[in-house]
């Protein structure tokens, strides 16, 4: 199978940066999109941002301008850089992968174990 581990959040007074980093390991013959999302108090997962197989990047409305995607193609990796942090940013943040693991296999959906973005005021 394939696991993704994040890495990076923590505590950060309002303003300050974090960066959020998420390796994909396993059988792995091709990933396509990976992503990062945020789970709300109501347990929704909402999209944060996205970056497709050929680069192509999307983000919300509300990080536009304070988050970059960015994402390794050798080596897997997908990594989100948090600028501007307000309290409004804080939640757990999963890393999510669409990942085929052989030529022709549909590609399938993994997500990490979640990492916790706190923003203090």
């Amino acid at each position: 199978q394939v696991q993704l581990v994040e890495s990076g959040g923590g505590l950060v007074q309002a303003g300050g940066s974090l960066r959020l980093s998420c390796k994909a390991s396993g059988n792995i013959f091709s990933t396509d999109v990976m992503g990062w999302y945020r789970q709300t108090p109501g347990n929704q997962r909402v999209l944060v941002a996205f970056i497709n197989s050929d680069g192509r990047t999307a983000y919300d409305d509300s990080v536009k301008g304070r988050f970059a995607i960015s994402r390794d193609f050798a080596k897997n990796t997908v990594s989100l850089q948090m600028n501007s942090l307000t309290p409004q940013d804080a939640d757990v943040y999963y890393c999510h992968a669409r990942v085929q693991h052989f030529r022709g296999e549909d590609y399938r959906d993994y997500w990490g174990q979640g990492t916790q973005v706190t923003v203090s005021s």
